[in-house]
């Protein structure tokens, strides 16, 4: 079965991170709000599930991931949900658990990664907020940024099965969605914030071995050359700013 992925058509945003186990894994989706809206695809589409009545489980936003009769929305609840379907997270509950427990670290520093372009309301201009976006980057250059990669450098560490490992993974000794989420999430901040994560890089080894790991995959490296990989833009989550990057 197609799956059906829905999230805006012009950012990689959230969706992104859905996007790569998909493509990852080889398998069958449609993108639908990039699709033609005169055969039913498109933006106008994914907002009619989103407000539309039928839904007595309705997402809260995008993405979402339809399924057949199934609905979910979240991306950390969508790749719990694909992770075993696309062999993208370890057999046992106790590795699952894990994975998703790292998924849920990098959905918080998405969350703050994008609040320092945005810190007082989503719904303002960067230019309506940008005193306040000058104090919340420094806090997240100095010591937010540093505490997520140095967390997840110790998972590195600490995964035994990376210690002959050419690429590290965070859980277990293969390519789990976690890594997937992590290389986006290295990805998004090296975008917005060079200068910082180069630094914050320089400390967590690993962390880039894996970025460069997953940059690397064979079907994931044909997809990052389509036109289906979106380029980070000032709509996005991650937004490059100089002046946020010290």
């Amino acid at each position: 079965m197609t799956y059906q992925l829905h999230y805006w058509p012009s950012i990689p945003g959230r969706g992104e991170f859905v996007r790569l186990a998909l493509e990852a894994a080889g398998a069958s989706y449609v993108d639908v709000a990039r699709g033609d809206e005169q055969r039913g695809m498109g933006v106008p589409a994914m907002q009619r599930l989103l407000a539309g009545p039928d839904l007595a489980r309705p997402p809260f936003a995008c993405p979402f991931l339809v399924d057949g009769k199934r609905v979910i929305g979240q991306t950390a609840a969508i790749l719990l949900y694909l992770g075993p379907r696309l062999d993208l997270v370890a057999k046992s509950e106790a590795d699952r658990l894990w994975t998703h427990q790292i998924q849920l670290t990098i959905a918080d520093a998405v969350v703050e990664a994008h609040d320092t372009h945005h810190p007082v309301g989503s719904g303002l201009y960067y230019e309506d907020q940008k005193k306040e976006a000058l104090r919340r980057a420094e806090d997240f250059r100095k010591a937010r940024l540093p505490k997520f990669m140095g967390w997840f450098e110790t998972v590195l560490e600490r995964n035994t099965r990376n210690d002959r490992a050419a690429i590290p993974h965070l859980v277990g000794g293969r390519l789990s969605y976690a890594d997937l989420s992590l290389f986006q999430l290295v990805d998004g901040l090296r975008y917005a914030f060079p200068k910082a994560t180069g630094r914050v890089l320089k400390k967590a080894p690993r962390v880039a071995a894996l970025h460069a790991g997953v940059a690397g995959h064979r079907k994931l490296a044909a997809y990052f050359a389509s036109e289906r990989r979106l380029a980070f833009n000032e709509e996005g989550i991650f937004r490059r700013y100089r002046e946020l990057d010290a």
